[in-house]
């Protein structure tokens, strides 16, 4: 259970990093621009950062390092990945390859040096804030940029800007809270109820699309809240 605590820490560690603590705009600029961005040296460092100190374990600053570096140099390579034919999906290569060596390292520390954490945090309290975290910014980039990657867009001018996305965050952490508390009745009637809010006989694009947000959210929601609950 150690092993899952400190890869939690480092998974928290990464989305405060990646997408807490950095903006759209620095995110554009530093896939525009690479390694010619003083941007993506403090975004480095503030990989680094968080990476040693919720590891709790002053020893982890090598490990650290090393993810910080290679988190440098994934970045800084993912222009050359929006330049090629697989730009569609540069960002899923970007996180997959982070959150690869992400674990490697964590469990090469682990096993090879020892964590000895000054404190351990309570380990179902750290996957419950994490999980409620990705429910707010990370899962609507994740389907921002899968509509992307398929080519799905639709606009309308009858809608408040970002309502959408508010929307998606409260339906998500409604269905993770009750998931956690086994109330899975509730999740049904929430989705139901939204599909009636939402459906429009005349904007049938537009109904497919928010149905296919829709699944999208829940889905990620769902998948969240069975992993807390099944560990």
């Amino acid at each position: 259970m150690e092993l899952f605590t400190l890869l939690v820490l480092q998974l928290l560690a990464h989305v405060l990093a990646d997408y807490f603590l950095q903006t759209k705009k620095m995110a554009r600029k530093k896939d525009k621009k690479g390694f010619r961005t003083m941007l993506l040296v403090w975004h480095t460092i503030i990989v680094f950062s968080l990476s040693w100190l919720l590891s709790f374990d002053w020893a982890f600053v090598t490990a650290g390092g090393i993810i910080a570096v290679t988190h440098y140099l994934v970045d800084g390579c993912k222009r050359f990945v929006l330049k090629s034919v697989l730009a569609p999906y540069a960002f899923f290569i970007d996180q997959a390859v982070h959150v690869i060596i992400l674990v490697l390292v964590t469990w090469g520390f682990y096993h090879y040096i020892g964590w000895h954490p000054y404190w351990r945090p309570p380990f179902q309290t750290l996957a419950i804030v994490t999980a409620y975290l990705m429910c707010i910014k990370p899962a609507n980039i994740v389907i921002r940029e899968v509509l992307s990657a398929t080519n799905i867009e639709v606009s309308s001018d009858n809608e408040l800007p970002n309502a959408g996305k508010l929307i998606g965050i409260l339906e998500r952490l409604l269905t993770l809270t009750f998931i956690l508390v086994s109330q899975y009745e509730a999740v049904g009637f929430l989705i139901a109820a939204k599909s009636i809010l939402r459906y429009r006989d005349e904007e049938t694009l537009k109904t497919e699309y928010v149905l296919i947000g829709t699944m999208l959210s829940f889905g990620i929601a769902v998948a969240l809240g069975i992993m807390v609950t099944s560990i």
